[in-house]
């Protein structure tokens, strides 16, 4: 029996570790001979969603976006992975609706140490009011209310989370 094609959905603040553990997880499900296929939410932006503001219209069409290429790779056996803050969860949540294996995956780093981490100056930036409607800052992330999975960042290191993952998708069938 073919392993069914699903979407790993990583969503959490700017600076939360999402991209670095996607990129992980996406050589641990080629190293399985699976089909994979990363959208990082700063490449979409620029070559899918380019022109795009960051009101909540504009995030919300860039997160439908995404989702649409996702769904569409996961039907044809394609593990998609995405990386975006995508900060709404009525629009992950509709996103999950056009998916059968969506797993949604909250990288729950705390705000203090994505500030830390920010090797852009994008928090500095937005709490010093250069960046409005900065995620975290200016504008909310609504936090899913139940994940498939939850990835706690605080002590552990990008691989320890991406091994959550793929042991996840061991269990439910999906690897």
């Amino acid at each position: 029996m073919e392993t069914p094609g699903c979407c790993l959905w990583f969503t959490g603040l700017s600076g939360a570790g999402k991209s670095t553990i996607a990129n992980i997880v996406v050589e641990g499900l080629r190293a399985r001979g699976r089909k994979v296929e990363l959208l990082d939410g700063d490449e979409i932006r620029e070559h899918l969603s380019k022109g795009l503001g960051f009101s909540k219209a504009d995030r919300d069409i860039n997160i439908r976006r995404i989702g649409w290429v996702a769904s569409v790779l996961a039907r044809n056996g394609v593990v998609s992975v995405t990386a975006a803050i995508s900060p709404y969860r009525s629009v992950r949540d509709e996103v999950r609706g056009w998916i059968d294996h969506f797993v949604e995956i909250h990288v729950a780093t705390p705000l203090e140490d994505c500030e830390t981490r920010d090797v852009k100056g994008l928090y500095a930036r937005a709490r010093a009011g250069e960046i409005p409607e900065f995620t975290g800052i200016s504008d909310p992330y609504e936090p899913p209310v139940a994940p498939e999975i939850t990835l706690h960042t605080e002590g552990r290191t990008p691989e320890e989370s991406a091994a959550e993952v793929l042991a996840w998708l061991d269990a439910n069938g999906l690897l």
